[in-house]
């Protein structure tokens, strides 16, 4: 017989609340056996919730990862579901490099900013200069 985990037990291993693990269910992508009220996990089901958070960890919305922990399991080993796993961190990719480069300009258009705002700061506490006609009469 193959190990079984209670809600808890997953909750635990993967550091998520039980709500968590019950929302991924109500979504589909989590199938336990019941016993009663008693919720029982498979490896299978293990797996899945692994898919999900590795998804969430990489940027995936939850349809993103559904998409590719539905495929888990399905005949002719794992090809389809790492080919769009592949496909998804790709394009992730090129989203992080573009934001990637939107933070340096931004962070640039910040270093300008200050600048400007520090040489106004200075240039209004330098004492007036001699020689001019400010009270002296």
């Amino acid at each position: 017989m193959s190990k079984t985990y209670s809600i808890s037990d997953l909750a635990a291993e993967f550091d998520v609340t039980t709500r968590t693990i019950r929302f991924y269910e109500e979504k589909g992508l989590l199938k336990p056996a019941r016993e009663g009220n008693r919720r029982i996990y498979g490896p299978a089901d293990r797996t899945r919730l692994r898919l999900i958070l590795r998804g969430k960890r990489l940027g995936f919305s939850l349809n993103e990862s559904a998409e590719i922990v539905l495929m888990y399991g399905s005949p002719g080993n794992n090809r389809r579901q790492l080919e769009k796993l592949i496909a998804g961190i790709r394009e992730k990719r090129t989203e992080l490099k573009s934001q990637q480069n939107d933070l340096k300009v931004m962070l640039q258009d910040l270093r300008d900013a200050e600048d400007k705002c520090l040489a106004s700061l200075a240039e209004s506490a330098k004492p007036e200069g001699r020689g001019s006609n400010n009270g002296d009469r």
